[in-house]
């Protein structure tokens, strides 16, 4: 019975993301290393965190956010030092390099669980949770469209072991058809940080999520984006293979957003209710 539960829950996972996507890869899959493609001009080597590691192109400014928000967060999220590999949830590394500049240094456990939409839905909920907002952390299942609320699962025991078992239970059972469904569309004038980019499966989708955001005078905007994958991996700073002047760094805009393993459009834009 056990054995049967873990290859259904395999099932499901698969149709979060996709480990190779030809038609969706824009970069080749080569031996570049790390350090001779990442364009270090908005880069502070040496910082730690996304909001002292990344330099804004002249011009532009971030919003001030207070410590409650999720976008001081995010810009708040630690990193491993540059030039770090992307490790799988069985420590083996990523070999497809010449996609990210920085990892994010967040444990993602040892089962096949921490994908593309998860990846999400856990910055998310490590908000929330940070925050003891616990009645406000809930995703929906993909069997039934209903939301789990962490709350219910927790019944007063909100420990970090009580709440990692929840993710991980989110992980199985839901991914990127049901967190496209479960969130509000919004158009690509309206983006904020935390905001994502979504597609659901056909049959494979994908989920990429604002981790910094800064605006010009003229109402203008570039985020940086992050995201994981499958199998399931650290989450990492992706790097802009159409603009490779402005990278990491993107223009929101509208029309098509091409990163380096998926290519979205601007009707793709979700944020969190």
């Amino acid at each position: 019975m056990m054995k049967n539960l873990y290859v259904l829950l395999i099932v499901i996972g698969i149709f979060s993301c996709k480990t190779e996507n030809k038609e969706k890869s824009i970069l080749k899959n080569d031996s570049t290393e790390l350090e001779e493609k990442v364009n270090t001009s908005f880069i502070q080597q040496d910082e730690s965190i996304i909001l002292n590691r990344y330099l804004l192109p002249k011009g532009y400014e971030r919003e001030n956010y207070s410590t409650k928000d999720f976008g001081y967060f995010l810009q708040h999220l630690p990193l491993k030092p540059l030039g770090s590999v992307v490790k799988y949830y069985d420590g083996k590394e990523k070999t497809k390099q010449n996609v990210y500049n920085s990892v994010i240094d967040l444990p993602i456990g040892n089962k096949d669980l921490h994908q593309c939409a998860d990846a999400t839905m856990r910055l998310r909920a490590d908000y929330l949770y940070q925050q003891k907002r616990y009645d406000e952390i809930a995703f929906n299942y993909l069997s039934d469209g209903k939301p789990r609320y962490y709350k219910d699962y927790a019944k007063g025991d909100y420990s970090k072991d009580k709440y990692r078992a929840y993710l991980e239970t989110i992980f199985s059972y839901a991914n990127t058809a049901s967190l496209q469904q479960q969130l509000k569309s919004i158009t690509y004038k309206d983006v904020k940080i935390g905001d994502i980019l979504i597609q659901k499966g056909r049959p494979f989708g994908h989920a990429v999520i604002v981790v910094d955001l800064a605006k010009n005078n003229n109402g203008e905007q570039i985020v940086l984006l992050a995201q994981s994958y499958m199998p399931a991996q650290e989450l990492q700073i992706l790097d802009n293979p159409i603009n490779k002047q402005l990278s990491p760094w993107y223009n929101v805009k509208n029309g098509r957003i091409i990163t380096p393993e998926w290519k979205f459009t601007s009707e793709d834009w979700k944020t969190w209710n």
